[in-house]
């Protein structure tokens, strides 16, 4: 290892720490989404291509890539912070027609 390797590693850190920094984000990021209930998940899709059903759906994947079994509701409630029927309900607009028009054309 290079004098320039080593000091780019100082600083860095162990891998466990590192899982707790990105475990932390992801509490950080849901709970973000869960202070903007007003943000639906179709301008989420719009913006960045990602929402909370995502987020879901990776937390799945995830979790079997480990070999442990998740359920698809349960790691929407993970996400949502609540049953995923009862955030639709409480939450979740009807998309405007502008809004479809810019998910629509995304996919083309």
């Amino acid at each position: 290892m290079t004098d320039q390797d080593a000091k780019a590693l100082e600083g860095l850190p162990s891998s466990d720490q590192q899982t707790e920094i990105e475990a932390a984000v992801f509490r950080r990021l849901l709970a973000h989404l869960d202070e903007r209930k007003d943000v639906q998940n179709i301008d989420l899709m719009n913006l960045a291509n990602f929402c909370r059903n995502c987020l879901s759906k990776w937390y799945v994947a995830a979790a079997e890539d480990r070999g442990e079994s998740v359920e698809m509701e349960a790691a929407r409630e993970r996400v949502y912070g609540m049953p995923y029927s009862e955030w639709k309900e409480k939450h979740q607009l009807e998309a405007t027609a502008e809004q479809m028009e810019k998910f629509n054309a995304r996919k083309k």
